[in-house]
């Protein structure tokens, strides 16, 4: 199976999209699917995707990141299914088209943006009306509290528990985080409906890495301890990143009981 790279950072996020990717296909009746991956960069997630035989328009405000994406795409013989345009979510519709996709990731964005409420909204409006899927990764606050609090920095740990924003303090690179509550909430509000919520990286952060490179086994292990926690509640509030899936909601069959 074709995995994104850094396998064990983005396992979980992977083995989800992927089912949710082929759950599409069979919802639409088509085996080839329009993917509008924002702020979707060097194309982590866009290249595996295209190989799987999908279309993708990575959005990303880099050009950097963008000319990276397309070597990557040629390097992998996708090329001609990976397409980069040079935007961001704000003004998502002067470079995608509104309600023209099957499935849009926004992984990594909502953190940055000005509004993420807004953001959302308008990758929301990019999905198909008819159906689509949306696949939401952002940084965990219980993820930054731990590994704060673990590395000796008490006072930063309380700071980013107590700030509106996660953030531990005005050198903290990550101008936002999110609760589980708080990114669910994010998309609720948008009208879809939340099929999955997953805790990304709860250990691998924390884990040192020698221990992951000298024991036999220990990455295989640590990546099914990963899979494992991903799906418990516990587990998610303390996790890295937040990964949530959800989908526009059927619509109502005319003269249907409300």
């Amino acid at each position: 199976m074709s995995r994104p790279s850094a396998t064990l950072r983005t396992a979980v996020v992977w083995d989800v999209l992927r089912g949710a990717l082929d759950q599409r296909a069979k919802l639409s009746g088509r085996t080839e699917l329009d993917v509008l991956d924002t702020g979707g960069g060097t194309g982590n997630f866009a290249v595996p995707v295209a190989r799987l035989g999908h279309r993708v328009t990575v959005v990303d405000p880099s050009p950097n990141a963008l000319f990276a994406l397309e070597r990557r795409a040629a390097e992998a013989g996708v090329a001609e299914r990976v397409r980069g345009v040079q935007g961001d979510v704000r003004g998502l519709f002067d470079v995608a088209e509104r309600g023209g996709y099957d499935v849009v990731l926004c992984h990594g964005v909502l953190e940055y943006v000005d509004d993420p409420a807004e953001g959302l909204r308008n990758t929301v409006a990019a999905l198909r009306p008819e159906g689509g899927t949306l696949s939401v990764l952002a940084s965990g606050l219980g993820g930054a509290v731990l590994a704060r609090a673990l590395a000796g920095h008490f006072t930063e740990a309380r700071h980013a528990l107590t700030s509106p924003g996660g953030r531990w303090g005005d050198s903290d690179p990550m101008p936002r985080r999110f609760t589980p509550e708080q990114l669910t909430a994010l998309v609720t509000g948008t009208g879809l409906e939340v099929i999955s919520v997953h805790g990304v990286r709860v250990f691998a952060d924390l884990v040192p890495g020698a221990l992951v490179d000298t024991e036999p086994d220990a990455l295989e292990a640590l990546a099914r301890l990963e899979a494992t926690a991903a799906e418990l509640p516990d587990f998610q509030s303390v996790a890295s990143q937040l990964h949530v899936l959800a989908e526009v909601p059927p619509r109502a069959t005319p003269g249907a009981p409300g």
